[in-house]
């Protein structure tokens, strides 16, 4: 399963058979503010919502950006996964608040 960067919907994308998982997110500047997740329910509980964003976060990587999580999935993930919180940005810390 690859994710790939839709970037003229503005969201990563994993294709997973005939459903599509998605982050949708907003750029600016090498900041990308992710504020929804979603996996289809067909997909759920088969990892599919795990390799999404482990697959944005490295797209991240690559192209040097940083984020900031507002969906609670995502900052749930960073919060639980040290190795990819050096991509959030200053400021941008999301993974305190809630109890996610």
């Amino acid at each position: 399963m690859t994710v790939r960067d839709d970037t003229a919907r503005r969201r990563y994308v994993l294709e997973a058979g005939d459903a599509l998982a998605f982050i949708d997110y907003r750029r600016d500047g090498r900041i990308v503010t992710m504020t929804h997740a979603e996996v289809p329910p067909a997909l759920r509980g088969r990892g599919v919502g795990m390799a999404l964003v482990e697959g944005a976060l490295a797209r991240v990587r690559e192209r040097g950006e940083k984020v900031v999580p507002l969906c609670p999935f995502i900052a749930h993930y960073m919060r639980r996964h040290p190795q990819v919180r050096d991509l959030l940005a200053v400021g941008g810390d999301r993974l305190d608040t809630g109890n996610n």
